[in-house]
């Protein structure tokens, strides 16, 4: 399902397909998890304001779960401030692409320009291990797809690998969420949130760099064809590297 008002190039607009996690519960809370909500939004925006194309898919399709403290509505009043969030989620238009997704089966990536794959909870436990998103994402490097990828969704770059066998990230700068963010999210909650940490297995990879920027500020790298972004404040910057490799 599409949702864009083609107004910069509406006879030859620019595709981008988003692709979420399905709902989750972690192995390690306990907790029902998902997609964060700026990762979805915020690029969107940037997207759509190009008047491009958005398809929102997941791996399996169908209606999406969010995480909890994403929601600006949450009691919590975690993403109290996110109003483009608050926005999509209060028009039914935009609210009813999260629950009609895309199954990843029924994406034909000829149809895009670039691929962005969604953060969140649930991505270190569904993305991390679905050898589909791996493929998938290798094909769409291979293909010369821009491909994007935020936050915790990163944590599929620790396994993607090419057709030749070499990680999609073997030679390239990138970034994810940093060790410090997940302290800090753990002092927050009182626990261990996740099973491992995506900066500390990353060090572990031979020929690659990767880096980090300070805590929870804006920060996204683009290295060729591959785009990352740090955590849930670089989604909007990821975006915009995109729009710049795509040329419009």
């Amino acid at each position: 399902m599409s949702a864009a008002i083609n107004v910069l190039n509406p006879d030859a607009p620019k595709r981008v397909l988003m692709l979420l996690s399905n709902p989750a519960v972690s192995e390690q809370t306990g907790w029902p998890i998902g997609f964060w909500w700026a990762e979805l939004t915020h690029p969107y925006w940037e997207f759509v304001e190009h008047g491009y194309q958005v398809d929102i898919a997941s791996p399996d399709g169908g209606a999406l779960q969010w995480d909890s403290w994403s929601d600006p509505r949450d009691e919590s009043k975690y993403s109290a401030d996110d109003l483009i969030s608050l926005g999509f989620i209060n028009s039914p238009e935009h609210f009813a692409l999260t629950q009609s997704s895309k199954a990843l089966s029924d994406v034909d990536l000829n149809q895009y320009d670039a691929i962005f794959l969604v953060g969140g909870q649930a991505p270190m436990f569904t993305f991390y291990n679905d050898q589909r998103v791996h493929d998938f994402v290798a094909t769409a490097y291979e293909a010369g797809k821009v491909t994007a990828v935020v936050c915790h969704a990163t944590s599929v770059l620790l396994k993607t690998r090419l057709s030749t066998g070499e990680l999609l990230v073997e030679g390239k700068t990138w970034t994810g969420f940093a060790n410090a963010e997940e302290a800090f999210a753990d002092n927050f909650v009182g626990q261990r949130i996740q099973p491992f940490w995506i900066e500390d297995e990353a060090k572990k990879l031979s020929d690659t760099n990767f880096i980090v920027d300070s805590a929870f500020k804006a920060h996204a790298v683009r290295d060729g064809r591959l785009i990352t972004g740090q955590q849930q404040y670089s989604g909007a910057a990821a975006a915009r590297l995109v729009i710049e490799a795509l040329g419009v």
